[in-house]
């Protein structure tokens, strides 16, 4: 089906939405097995990280929007937490429809200057935009893992930059390999009550999924989740490696990790998606 676009997705969830970080081929298309085995809507990202492993976007990116055309459910592709404005423009010249722009590292003022001009672009070329407010945990060593988004800070920045959906600090951390990340579920549903546009929990793979629920039932709306896909296609590996130290064709190898993807993709969509 074609390409569909995030701002859609959302807007037609009653619960939460998975955008699930892709690295490889194998991620896009375990990613899109597993919401297909529960006939849901997912969002695929592409990080500025995994474009600098490939040494570029367009070719991730247009595999990614090639599997995501071929699914049997609606599939969103989306650049996430990109921190160069080429890299946006260039991202919406594939055929991208959403972004998202991180431009949390600079002073307060600079970053609603410059995501503001980044959202004026988009928006004129009918692109979805999120954004990233205080510092979210463990980025690269910039975020405070105790940054907290305070809410009259979060409604005037949206209404500064004109943002579609906001990425809020509330306890989690990129790029944990431990699921007990303490989200503050007071402070999300201040901020559901206060934000106009859709909250986006970023650093997911360290929430045990009981939380995740209740983040979604207090007011999250969009959950990434990269880490932990990670943590499970490398562990598959690393398994099929180990019983069969003979084995020279990678595309057995890669299936493990590939099916390991699949099955934590179809759970964690349940987790976001079970009614309490």
């Amino acid at each position: 089906m074609p390409l569909a676009g995030i701002g859609d997705i959302i807007a037609s969830s009653p619960a939460g939405v998975g955008a699930f970080n892709v690295i490889q081929l194998e991620h896009a298309t375990a990613i899109v097995a597993g919401a297909e085995a529960l006939g849901l809507p997912v969002v695929l990202q592409i990080s500025e990280n995994c474009v600098r492993y490939h040494g570029a976007l367009a070719p991730i990116a247009r595999a990614s929007m090639a599997v995501a055309e071929l699914a049997k459910v609606p599939v969103a592709v989306h650049l996430d937490h990109a921190t160069r404005r080429d890299l946006v423009e260039e991202a919406v010249e594939l055929g991208i429809g959403s972004v998202m722009f991180d431009a949390s590292a600079l002073p307060d003022e600079e970053n609603v200057r410059v995501t503001a001009e980044v959202a004026a672009y988009c928006h004129e070329r009918g692109v979805w935009v999120e954004a990233e407010l205080g510092e979210v945990g463990g980025k690269d060593g910039v975020h405070a893992p105790g940054a907290r988004t305070k809410p009259h800070e979060a409604v005037d920045y949206v209404a500064r930059t004109g943002v579609d959906a906001l990425a809020v600090a509330v306890g989690s951390s990129h790029a944990m390999t431990t699921k007990d990340a303490v989200l503050d579920l007071a402070l999300i549903a201040e901020l559901r009550a206060a934000v106009p546009v859709p909250l986006v929990l970023h650093g997911s793979s360290g929430v045990p999924d009981e939380t995740l629920s209740a983040a979604v039932r207090q007011g999250m709306k969009k959950i990434n989740i990269a880490t932990h896909l990670n943590k499970a296609f490398t562990g598959a590996v690393r398994d099929y490696l180990a019983r069969d130290e003979k084995v020279v064709d990678s595309r057995k190898y890669l299936k493990a990790g590939r099916d390991a993807v699949a099955r934590e993709v179809t759970h964690l969509l349940k987790v976001l998606t079970t009614p309490a």
